[in-house]
């Protein structure tokens, strides 16, 4: 059985061990998952523009053709040298293809098979993690630990140092997905050339701002209850590298501002101006959705919402495997919530 764990697959991913030569990988953060996959073909041939030495097959080729694989991996290279053979299984079951090759494994060509999130149960995940001649990596959503690390090894790339606030205000604007985080981290260091620090100030000016407007939509959706939108507006700002526990906690963030504009409007002052005081104003694009939370939800129900929003954000790091889950769940609560009151 050989399921790597999740600490040790950088590791491997290094230094591939040669009497594994099928691997599988496969996770929630997409970008996670290339990252490794192009790691593993350079790391299994000497070039990967020879299509002599190295071929993609996409789920449809090998499902129609289940033996293909399995001659793949046997074919010996015209000029000789290592062979390798990426996968992308897509929506296709390629398990009786990858168990042919898992009976009669190549010593020169390893199989690369990238996937998404795979359950447990899952044919082809059982299957890789139950063999011996297969690996199986896992790419889970990265830590604020793992953020860190990337985040230096960008910076010590670029030759700049960070101020503690600026590194710590970054990690947790970044998360969700690899390659998302670094080309965030390596537009900051752009911005940054010619200093010799990255100071709050920068990573505010182009990280911030970016970040922001990825999570404008699944928020505004939520307090508007909008519930058909939430899910579209979760999978894109995840897409765009927002953390859950980035989306939740500008989701309260923007429950307290709603709460301070609800609680001028019960005083007697008009929706506009009290978005205009709103901390921070409220931007003309978004007047119109901010204006329909404004008119579903007290400041009772807001509080109430918060103190939700709260809740989830301590399960969120308490199951940090169920994070995505937890943050959506809690948004379409928020949006059906806001439904009722709208009826």
């Amino acid at each position: 059985m050989t399921a790597i764990k999740a600490a040790d697959v950088d590791r491997f991913v290094a230094k591939p061990d040669p009497r594994l030569p099928v691997v599988l990988v496969y996770g929630p953060d997409a970008g996670l998952v290339r990252e490794r996959v192009d790691a593993l073909v350079k790391a299994s041939v000497d070039d990967v523009a020879d299509p002599f030495s190295f071929v993609r097959l996409e789920g449809e080729d090998i499902s129609a053709n289940p033996s293909r694989l399995v001659e793949e991996a046997h074919t010996v290279p015209l000029f000789g040298g290592r062979r390798a053979v990426l996968v992308r299984p897509g929506s296709r079951n390629i398990a009786s293809a990858v168990e042919q090759v898992i009976a009669a494994p190549s010593d020169e060509c390893r199989i690369i098979i990238e996937a998404g999130d795979l359950k447990k149960s899952s044919p082809l995940r059982a299957l890789i993690e139950k063999a011996k001649v297969a690996a199986a990596l896992p790419c889970y959503v990265d830590n604020a630990a793992a953020i860190g690390r990337l985040i230096d090894d960008e910076m010590t790339e670029a030759g700049l140092a960070m101020g503690l606030d600026a590194r710590n205000a970054l990690i947790g604007l970044l998360g969700g997905d690899r390659a998302a985080s670094r080309n965030e981290i390596r537009k900051l260091a752009l911005y940054a050339r010619g200093k010799e620090r990255v100071e709050l100030d920068d990573v505010m000016a182009v990280v911030a701002d970016a970040s922001a407007l990825a999570l404008d939509g699944v928020i505004d959706a939520a307090f508007a209850g909008k519930t058909a939108d939430v899910e579209t507006e979760f999978g894109k700002a995840r897409a765009g590298g927002s953390s859950p526990a980035a989306i939740i906690s500008a989701a309260i963030r923007h429950g307290a501002n709603l709460h301070k504009m609800r609680l001028a409007i019960d005083d007697g002052d008009s929706a506009d101006f009290a978005m205009k005081r709103g901390a921070p104003p409220v931007h003309f694009s978004r007047e119109r959705k901010v204006g329909d939370a404004l008119r579903v939800w007290s400041a009772a129900g807001l509080v109430r919402a918060m103190g939700q929003l709260a809740e989830a954000s301590l399960e969120a790091r308490r199951n940090a495997p169920l994070a995505d889950a937890i943050a959506q769940r809690v948004l379409l609560s928020l949006a059906v919530n806001a439904r009722r009151r709208d009826g």
